[in-house]
């Protein structure tokens, strides 16, 4: 029986960055346009912004071998457009998981984004998000006395946070995996894009037929396509 990261057969090889068609290859999200249906892109509007922005950093991030465990997660991504509450749910989860095993420059920049998002998720009501927060908070008090250190008064606003705080926690949480030189790095980073994936469903209607597509009936539509598309210029 194959495993949950198995790569279907005949499904085109992720690579590195942007790619113009796919008979030149493909990223992660630019195979998320073509399932959504939209425009050849890595910036689709299929998927939740600090979601994609995981996404890409992760494909770019792995070994050419490891990149193909990502393959089967694409079509979660399709449509994963999160809610209102996803640019502090989905950085919290993504910065706490990684948090005790980055450098301490990086733990530094998550407790800080940590404590922001603890103060912000009681004043919406996200009790099980604001106890994620203090849970890897708690882990490692030195960081969070270094933040307390330089006493920072002004409150941060919810808009900032999603500007600013929720990329930056979401992108160092990626780089500190990759700069700890962790022999598992490419596993701790699969499992931090699978954390933000389950972090931002989307919604499925009851007997939806998206639902029961397998990731070998997303993908032919793509072979053939890349098939057809006239090469590079």
């Amino acid at each position: 029986m194959k495993s949950s990261s198995s790569v279907p057969d005949g499904v085109p090889v992720l690579s590195r960055g942007r790619h113009r068609s796919p008979r030149r290859g493909a990223c992660f999200m630019e195979f998320a346009s073509f399932l959504a249906g939209e425009r050849w892109s890595d910036h689709p509007s299929c998927t939740h912004p600090l979601l994609a922005q995981l996404a890409r950093q992760v494909n770019d991030s792995l070994e050419d071998a490891g990149r193909q465990r990502l393959v089967p997660l694409i079509p979660s991504v399709v449509g994963a457009h999160g809610d209102g509450d996803t640019w502090l749910t989905l950085p919290v989860s993504v910065a706490a998981g990684p948090i005790l095993d980055v450098p301490e420059e990086t733990q530094h920049v998550l407790a800080a984004g940590l404590l922001s998002a603890e103060r912000l998720c009681a004043e919406a009501g996200l009790d099980a998000t604001r106890c994620e927060a203090r849970n890897a908070l708690d882990q490692v008090p030195g960081a969070v006395a270094w933040v307390e250190r330089l006493r920072i008064r002004q409150r941060v606003s919810s808009r900032a946070f999603a500007d600013h705080c929720a990329p930056t926690m979401v992108r160092r949480a990626a780089a500190g995996i990759v700069e700890s030189g962790a022999p598992d790095r490419d596993r701790r980073l699969l499992g931090l894009l699978e954390a933000a994936i389950a972090a931002c469903r989307a919604p499925q209607a009851t007997g939806s037929s998206e639902a029961s597509v397998s990731p070998q009936a997303s993908f032919q539509p793509l072979m053939s396509f890349a098939e057809r598309s006239p090469g590079p210029v």
